[in-house]
């Protein structure tokens, strides 16, 4: 005997992606760790006579360079999100194939940075406070591209993103740009108070 079966339209939920939501509750969670060295490096900065202490003079012009990269590159990654959102998956793999060139030339500018800085990561507490954020800034910066570039991995199968599907994409483009407002912050502190 079978037993016809109705739904309703009062019976029919929609199922929300609630993906992003875990991505945004991460992003503030990383938010707070992020605060909580901005607060400790402006604590110790506060506290001392003369700051950054002799010996560890900063750099600013290839900082400046990576900034430009790294802030252009929010830009660029939006451009695949827009790409995407009209069913264009060439024009989105291009925009994300920058993005990733970017964010990789950020990344060996930061290490390049590394080896010519002169000071280590124990010489005094400037010099911990600006490797410790930064590096684990660029762990963000690493981990964004793996997002991307697996972004651009599942784009190779026909139909897994466009116009209605493309919940990913945004996930990517989300953390890149939390990515970057963090380097603006820590460009500021890092690079630009030290002038002052």
């Amino acid at each position: 005997m079978a037993i016809a079966t109705t739904t309703s339209p009062a019976h029919h939920e929609e199922h929300k992606d609630l993906r992003v939501w875990g991505l945004l509750t991460f992003l503030v969670s990383e938010s707070l760790m992020f605060g909580g060295f901005f607060a400790t490096y402006l604590f110790f900065r506060g506290s001392a006579e003369v700051w950054p202490p002799e010996g560890t003079e900063v750099e600013l012009l290839v900082p400046t360079i990576n900034t430009i990269i790294l802030v252009s590159s929010s830009f660029v990654i939006h451009f695949g999100d827009a790409a995407i959102k009209k069913n264009n998956v060439k024009g989105m793999r291009f925009w994300y194939i920058l993005t990733a060139i970017m964010g990789a030339i950020f990344l060996a500018g930061q290490v390049y940075e590394y080896m010519t800085l002169g000071y280590g990561l124990t010489t005094n507490v400037f010099a911990n406070c600006f490797y410790i954020m930064t590096g684990f800034h660029g762990l963000h910066v690493f981990v964004g591209l793996l997002l991307i570039l697996g972004v651009l991995w599942r784009s190779r199968r026909p139909g897994h993103y466009c116009a209605t599907k493309h919940t990913g994409i945004e996930m990517a483009e989300i953390y890149w740009h939390f990515v970057d407002i963090i380097w603006i912050i820590l460009f500021t502190l890092l690079y630009i108070l030290t002038l002052f």
